[in-house]
């Protein structure tokens, strides 16, 4: 696990506290035949669904090029549901249910009796009432019995008339309340994992056999780390099987259970404490048992594991297995990837031979330079901007020599056939007779003669299908002889993938970076997507400002937009893997560029803020970054793409942000202040509160709308609650 930022390599300047220069950084219940419960409300269950997974039958198989992980969709309208409804009291003896309105303490409560003419107190307590009381958090409902009392005292008096006072405890504990859940069956053999904690893609293997891998690092589903700021090192994510039928075998029918990993690939490398795992479950005993693990290490071919299932507590309907990684858990730490996952019977402890012929990696453009570009400025471009160079990685799993056989890409729109490339053969098999065994084959294809995309087609974006495909003559999984992706035209230029498998940026206060692009024509930037990653540290708070440049020579050059200092910006976490958030310039400017210019940002604060790097494709010569306020630029040291992407004034202009929520607003008085502020949120609402000072430092943090600034120094400062609004105020200390 990276336990702190690893610096490629800095410059380091004297005046700065912090090392300067840009670096490269990491990319986020058994049961048997397990009901899995999906809650709308972590409070409670009620309008949650369990689900009563099937249980499936052998053989079991994943290669991983396609998805095969079970969706939860909550359906009330479903087929086959059924609910039941859960109440939190009910009587101890009778189990009927208590009254709606009917409320209870468990501290023992009395009515209190005092003679006023003797100076004397009597209490007497109240009788308890035995009740079950369920835990609605959590399915199933388990009760437990209680004594509890009314939730009021009783204070009389004798001897003066009318004076007898009930005094009511405040908020109870103990309420009735009632909690609905819903029941629902899958029966789905095409999907065979239970949960989505291991994140399925294409892109993170190192040389995979085939098409797709499940990577296991410390992010959760969402893509965001379970632990972020921390150095925790724990269990992080799962791969959890379907219930399997292995009722009817035994070790005789030689069960065997093999798999593909590799650590590292083009993640983070995880290190000899943290470790992969496999783990079995025996139905009859609840339990999950240690079948195999392995420590970290850097990355190797991918490695077979072949182990034979003879221990007869497995040999039960409801048998599942289970990956799991231990590592840090605070981002995309410590990565290990498991392919062609294949549990069988009849095999035997020599079987470890996966025979099949696959692309290795994806086709994902067939653009030169870039993987998207705007349509107008396509349609204007003059000459072909296909590739001369389309890359093509496949491998032949077969013991044998293999005829080749020529591939084709496909080119469809609206499944019409817009074009068709031939891949000869002998290119495919690097000018040999056969492709040779149990090897990778790489080739380089020219697609700038011939067809492209057709410049005449009307709209303002286009996308098209592109299917690439190559086979040989054994049988194998077909599926895996083809590749296929979206050539999208939009208002951007992309050099990425769309996929992250690190994050870098650089280090130091006014710290700048810059992506060059060199454009079909020139044209007005409205803005630029940006993909930033969790990772480590939650630098979501921290700011900058979007900046354009003109180009010098191959380098930034003047400035031609740079946001207002007072409103600067913050990393964006989307909800998710790989996904971009839009930052529009100011005032709705529009922004002319040449033909070339760079785009990024200014930083205000010395972290790294983390933007996504494609390790696929390499454009490191187009990444830019200056420590020392722009006057020398350097080029990153490591491979990659940017995940940035430029946004140009096109006719799509008219059809964004047509859904943009209202912005929140703070109001912050007095202003100027010689040190006491409130901050008032609409609509009465709270959120955190932070104050940077102009070099983008936090000078301080409130839960409460009351802020005391009269220990800092007299000036300028902004004050951002970025839980509640992407605003950022200006305020005068005096």
């Amino acid at each position: 696990m990276k336990k702190s930022i690893l610096t490629i390599f800095g410059v380091f300047i004297c005046a700065s506290y912090f090392s300067q220069g840009i670096s490269l950084g990491e990319s986020s219940q058994n049961l048997k035949l397990l009901p899995i419960t999906i809650k709308k409300d972590l409070n409670s269950i009620d309008s949650s669904f369990i689900y009563f997974v099937d249980t499936l039958a052998l053989p079991f198989f994943d290669d991983f090029s396609s998805n095969k992980f079970q969706e939860y969709a909550p359906d009330y309208s479903a087929p086959g549901i059924s609910s039941q409804v859960y109440y939190r009291l009910k009587d101890a003896s009778t189990n009927a249910i208590i009254s709606s309105n009917a409320s209870y303490t468990n501290q023992v409560t009395f009515r209190r009796t005092y003679n006023a003419t003797t100076s004397t107190t009597f209490d007497v307590p109240f009788s308890d009432t035995l009740l079950k009381v369920g835990n609605l958090l959590s399915y199933p409902v388990v009760y437990n019995t209680l004594s509890l009392y009314p939730p009021f005292y009783i204070y009389d008096t004798i001897g003066i008339p009318d004076v007898s006072d009930t005094i009511w405890i405040s908020n109870p504990a103990y309420f009735q309340d009632s909690a609905r859940q819903f029941f629902l069956p899958i029966s789905d053999s095409s999907k065979i994992w239970l949960d989505h904690y291991a994140y399925h893609n294409y892109r993170f293997g190192v040389n995979p056999r085939s098409l797709g891998v499940v990577t296991f690092d410390g992010l959760n589903e969402q893509g965001y780390p379970y632990q972020i700021g921390t150095s925790v090192t724990n269990y992080g994510d799962k791969l959890t099987s379907k219930p399997i039928n292995l009722g009817s075998f035994s070790a005789s029918d030689s069960v065997y259970f093999s798999f593909l990993y590799q650590p590292q690939g083009l993640g983070d490398v995880p290190e000899n404490g943290d470790s992969l795992l496999l783990e079995f479950y025996a139905p009859e005993l609840s339990q999950w048992f240690h079948i195999w693990s392995v420590s970290g290490g850097a990355t190797i071919p991918f490695k077979a594991v072949h182990v034979n299932v003879n221990d007869t507590k497995f040999f039960k309907p409801g048998f599942q297995f289970r990956f799991r990684n231990y590592g840090g858990l605070s981002g995309a730490l410590d990565h290990f990837h498991v392919d062609y996952v294949h549990l069988r019977s009849l095999s035997a402890y020599n079987d470890t031979t996966f025979k099949d012929f696959a692309f290795s990696n994806p086709i994902n453009t067939l653009l030169k330079t870039y993987t998207s570009v705007p349509w107008d400025h396509y349609k204007a471009s003059i000459g072909s901007k296909m590739t001369d160079s389309l890359f093509v990685n496949l491998y032949n799993g077969s013991t044998s020599a293999e005829n080749y056989q020529n591939g084709q890409l496909t080119i469809n729109q609206s499944n019409l056939q817009q074009g068709l490339y031939v891949l000869p053969g002998f290119l495919l098999a690097e000018g040999q007779i056969n492709y040779n065994p149990l090897s990778f084959l790489d080739s380089y294809h020219d697609l700038s003669v011939g067809y492209e995309y057709s410049k005449v087609l009307p709209g303002i974006s286009q996308e098209f299908d592109v299917v690439g495909t190559a086979s040989a003559q054994f049988p194998n999984l077909y599926q895996n002889d083809s590749t296929s992706f979206k050539q999208l035209f939009s208002n951007y230029y992309s050099y990425d993938d769309g996929s992250a498998e690190a994050a870098f940026g650089p280090t130091g206060t006014q710290a700048r970076l810059a992506i060059r692009f060199d454009t079909y024509e020139p044209d007005s930037l409205i803005g630029v997507n940006l993909s930033f990653l969790p990772s480590v540290v939650d630098v979501s708070q921290k700011l900058f400002l979007i900046t354009v440049w003109d180009n010098d020579n191959g380098q930034p050059g003047n400035v031609l937009y740079e946001d207002d200092a007072f409103s600067p910006r913050q990393p964006s976490y989307v909800n998710g893997n790989n996904n971009y958030q839009s930052y529009y310039f100011a005032d709705t400017v529009k922004v002319a560029v040449g033909t070339t210019f760079f785009v990024g940002w200014r930083q205000l604060d010395p972290d790294r803020l983390n933007l996504g790097l494609d390790r696929n494709i390499d454009n490191h010569s187009t990444i830019r970054y200056s420590v020392d306020g722009g006057n020398n630029w350097y080029t990153a040291p490591f491979s990659g793409s940017a995940m940035l992407r430029p946004i140009f004034s096109t006719l799509i202009d008219a059809t964004l942000q047509t859904n943009e929520m209202e912005e929140k607003e703070l109001t912050i008085y007095p202003n100027p202040s010689n040190g006491k502020l409130t901050v008032e949120f609409q609509n009465g609402n709270q959120a955190p509160i932070f104050v940077y000072n102009q070099l983008g430092q936090l000078m301080m943090s409130s839960d409460s709308n009351q802020l005391d600034l009269s220990l800092i120094n007299a000036g300028v400062y902004f004050i951002s609650s970025p839980n509640y609004s992407t605003k950022v105020y200006k305020v005068i200390k005096l």
